[in-house]
């Protein structure tokens, strides 16, 4: 008997849990959605967190049910908005036009970090032409120096 016992009171510890774990979820989620809403006055703002304080779980069930509508739409706001930016931040930073590769690889010319052969091969490659096999290819970049190898073992003596 003691075994069904303590195996009800970790299903009970279980599901107490889970529901202080939502509960929380949905605190934080009408926090935020109290601060994303522009229209709702300050004192509101501040009535409502005031009674999510001292009548927390009723407030929280009348705030989902009075606001729910209005949370959804405020949300589905924001995360267009922030796809919106993603994007456009995306399209800035990944899109180059040829003429811009050019003047980068000529700024590596004049700089002497790249020889005129490894420009003329970065410039057909930025028009769209990929250079004849071996005629203006780029040489390859130089092995990074390597990590010292471990001294080799003298060979051994020839037996008999």
């Amino acid at each position: 008997m003691d075994f069904w016992n303590n195996f009800w009171n970790i299903i009970w510890l279980f599901f107490w849990s889970f529901a202080f774990i939502a509960y929380l979820f949905a605190l934080f989620a009408i926090i935020s959605d109290l601060f994303r809403d522009h229209k709702l006055n300050g004192w509101w703002k501040a009535l409502w967190i005031i009674f999510l304080i001292f009548v927390p779980f009723l407030t929280a069930l009348v705030y989902l049910i009075a606001r729910g509508p209005g949370m959804a739409e405020r949300s589905q706001k924001e995360a267009r908005q922030v796809q919106q930016s993603t994007d456009a931040y995306i399209r800035q930073v990944a899109t180059s036009s040829p003429s811009d590769e050019i003047a980068k690889a000529k700024a590596l010319l004049d700089a002497g970090t790249i020889t005129p052969e490894e420009f003329a091969h970065l410039k057909s490659v930025a028009l769209g032409h990929q250079a004849a096999a071996g005629a203006h290819a780029a040489p390859a970049a130089p092995a990074a120096p390597s990590a010292p190898s471990a001294p080799t073992p003298p060979p051994a003596a020839p037996t008999a």
